[in-house]
């Protein structure tokens, strides 16, 4: 993960009135620590402990000699960033910290003492023994909700916790909860204007083979995924499967654990398998998962990964629902049912289509109580895939022909519908879809129809045409704004047009059309369902719409889309878009994991003049040995300024080893000019000059952020570019700087 960790003039909120921005202030004094500990390490565990912050962003005010800024790492879970104004403490602590060799995941920088250089909601602790000019409500602007600041006050640690607002909502469920319905309540979710955060990999393993991404949930402002980490090279090496834990607000790796037994992974793109998505839910601080193919349920700390419990009974579990206190399981007692599956051909959707049906055997459907174990009762259930919902009273899923309801409770059967529609085929990349809506349960099985049941009788109560919506993929059936919504993908001549409907009725009360003279869409449809909140609709046309239903409009982002099957997801006020595999406009469109922020409430920062962007260093108007690089040099990246990657010289007869350095961690490629070799170690923010001959190493020189790229050698100065969006200038003899300047300052 890089996160936006070290963008040092990000966007910055407006403060509102002191006593609004205290108001999310909960100051816990009780907690306070009255004894200052007897080294650094203990005093960083002591706080730590305090604060109850298990991993993610630490940043700390005032470094000091930046021992207990390397302390507060404590773990692989957190990042730690120290701040100080004095620049001589930030190159003393830099070099202190790179000698203990935990620089990059530790990292210190010089700032104003006046605003911190971070976006609104991104760190998880803040530490400081003196604020100084940094008021109480700047540090809440920066914390995530239910972050911690720990002050020293009168000698002693106080602990604040953000809370969390209203606005936030989580995604605990594939179809965001238990009941069926992909709306959340998150009124910060919006069409994006910036970058919270972007992580790794930049993309999913191959194009005509399973999607990287199988599950993906978020919960207690964290997010919880499970992805094939195998290698990009070639989809023929094997799959590498994780549970993967990471900070929702700053995309921290918080843990992850090694699966050791997924699904295929060279099963055919875009024909599922869907179950997959259903086996992990989150609650609070806990999730619950089956994360081997054929093994039991788990439940599991969110924050630290550790074993809570194991479900035994549950063994062989494809789908999991949870509400109020109880699993819901639907149970398959066999093998997993692709077990046997073996690529014939390049791209076999063709061939799983018509091979790879549901297969229509019983499963068991169980209920567990989630804290003791203790199966509440369990029984026989033919169960269309994806399609069980509960409300924590009653229980409904297709069966194949009717809706069947059971009570919560006891699992009796309450009421079997009339025969309901379906597709002719329900393949593994399709679902019926089933979800309750206050006392009403609506269906789409796929058939151009869609219709709303009596919870309490199940009595067809109407039926209204159900346009195609998807793309191998569910339905989509979505209540928003309290209207049912379906609107046609807009390819095979479908309008687009979104009609809303009383779900109880099935009147229509709203219709609207596309409002973009261009089109919502130019492309085939993505292979993954819609979201949305209460007041956008997230289709999946293109890239990732956002279609506003009070003022029936259409915003578009054609330049970055979900990961594929699984698609996005709102929560936390982002949109989080998880790597793909996906080759439509590739140049256009954003790679990795995407974590994108809305403009709410977050105005752009203040456009800053060329004088405040530009930083003059020590060796600024000192005397630089203008040496030109001769023929022979490689002096920028690929050579040259054309990037021809060329030289004419001759090569030595023997191109035996002349010499070694050891330098950890990821490099760059080198360049080399006037007798010396230049390259970047990445993850410790640091530039290297080598001497040619022997590889002695002459200096160093850490800049604010990580360092990807050689740097370009010109007349005895060298020239990089840094991920903080710098662009610095050193003095090629002794490294020392001689002009930086804020190339990217937003």
């Amino acid at each position: 993960m890089k996160s936006l960790f070290n963008n040092k003039a990000a966007r910055l909120s407006r403060m509102g009135s002191t006593a609004t921005r205290f108001a999310t202030l909960a100051i816990s004094l009780g907690f306070s620590l009255h004894a200052i500990a007897a080294t650094p390490d203990a005093e960083a565990k002591q706080i730590l402990q305090t604060s109850g912050i298990k991993g993610g962003i630490v940043v700390q005010l005032g470094i000091g000699d930046g021992k207990l800024t390397t302390a507060l790492r404590a773990s692989d879970s957190y990042q730690v960033q120290g701040l100080d104004t004095d620049a001589k403490k930030v190159a003393a602590a830099r070099e202190a910290i790179s000698a203990t060799g935990k620089y990059g995941p530790v990292a210190v920088e010089k700032f104003d003492g006046k605003v911190l250089p971070y976006i609104d909601n991104f760190a998880n602790l803040l530490v400081a023994e003196d604020l100084g000019g940094i008021s109480m409500a700047e540090v809440n602007r920066v914390l995530v909700p239910n972050g911690v600041a720990m002050v020293k006050k009168g000698g002693a640690w106080t602990k604040s916790v953000k809370t969390k607002e209203a606005k936030f909502d989580d995604w605990t469920h594939y179809y965001y909860d238990a009941k069926g319905n992909t709306v959340s309540k998150d009124t910060q979710v919006g069409p994006p204007e910036r970058l919270q955060w972007v992580g790794n990999p930049r993309w999913s393993r191959h194009h005509d083979r399973m999607s990287s991404v199988s599950a993906q949930v978020s919960v207690n402002g964290r997010m919880f995924y499970i992805m094939d980490e195998g290698s990009r090279i070639s989809i023929l090496l094997p799959s590498k499967w994780h549970l993967i834990a990471r900070d929702g607000f700053n995309g921290t790796v918080l843990w992850k654990k090694p699966i050791t037994k997924w699904s295929e992974h060279m099963w055919p793109l875009k024909t599922g398998p869907t179950q997959l998505t259903r086996r992990l839910v989150g609650d609070g601080d806990r999730i619950f998962v089956a994360s081997e193919l054929e093994g039991p349920v788990t439940c599991l700390d969110g924050a630290t990964g550790k074993l809570i419990r194991e479900y035994p009974e549950t063994k062989g579990a494809e789908e999991i629902l949870h509400v109020n206190g109880v699993l819901y399981l639907l149970v398959n007692p066999g093998q997993w049912s692709l077990t046997d599956y073996a690529p014939k051909l390049q791209s076999d959707q063709g061939r799983v289509a018509n091979e790879y049906e549901w297969d229509k055997k019983p499963r068991v459907l169980m209920a567990v109580n989630a804290d003791s174990g203790k199966v509440l009762w369990k029984q026989d259930a033919k169960c269309a895939p994806i399609t069980l919902g509960t409300d924590g009273k009653r229980v409904v899923y297709f069966n194949g022909d009717h809706v069947v309801c059971l009570d919560a409770a006891s699992g009796e059967q309450q009421w079997v519908s009339s025969e309901q529609g379906k597709r002719r085929l329900i393949e593994y990349n399709f679902g019926p879809r089933v979800l309750i809506y206050e006392d009403v349960v609506l269906y789409a099985g796929g058939d151009g129809l869609e219709r709303g049941l009596d919870l309490k009788t199940g009595k067809q109560l109407w039926e209204g045409s159900h346009e195609k919506s998807g793309y191998r993929s569910p339905e989509d059936l979505i209540v928003a704004g309290g209207l049912v919504w379906n609107a046609g993908t807009t390819s095979g001549g479908q309008s687009g047009e979104f009609t809303g409907r009383d779900p109880k009725t099935g009147e229509v009360k709203k219709k609207f059309a596309p409002d973009v003279p261009d089109g919502t869409y130019w492309f085939h449809h993505r292979c993954y369902i819609a979201k949305a909140t209460e007041k956008f609709i997230i289709p999946s046309r293109t890239g990732i719409e956002y279609v506003d239903l009070e003022k029936q409009h259409w915003d578009l982002n054609h330049w970055v889309r979900g990961a594929c099957l699984y698609g996005v997801l709102p929560a936390n006020g982002l949109t989080y878009a998880g790597p793909h595999n996906c080759a439509c406009y590739p140049e256009a469109k954003l790679d990795g994991m995407n974590a994108l922020a809305s403009g709410a409430n977050s105005p752009h920062p203040k456009p800053r003049s060329d004088a405040e962007r530009l930083e003059h260093g020590p060796a600024w108007g000192q005397k630089v040995d203008e040496k030109e690089s001769d023929a022979k040099d490689w002096p920028t990246y690929r050579h040259d300024a054309a990037r021809s990657g060329y030289s004419d010289q001759s090569l030595l007869p023997d191109l035996g080893l002349a010499w070694e350095t050891e330098l950890t961690g990821a490099l760059s490629a080198p360049t080399i000019a006037a007798g010396k070799v230049f390259v970047a170690q990445v993850d410790a923010h640091t530039l290297h000059a080598l001497d040619h001959a022997t590889g002695k190493k002459l200096w160093h020189f850490t800049a604010g952020a990580r360092v990807d790229s050689p740097p370009t050698y010109w007349k005895g100065r060298v020239f990089f570019g840094g991920k903080d969006g710098v662009v610095y200038c050193l003095r090629a003899s002794d490294g020392a700087l001689v002009w930086k300047y804020h190339g990217a300052p937003s």
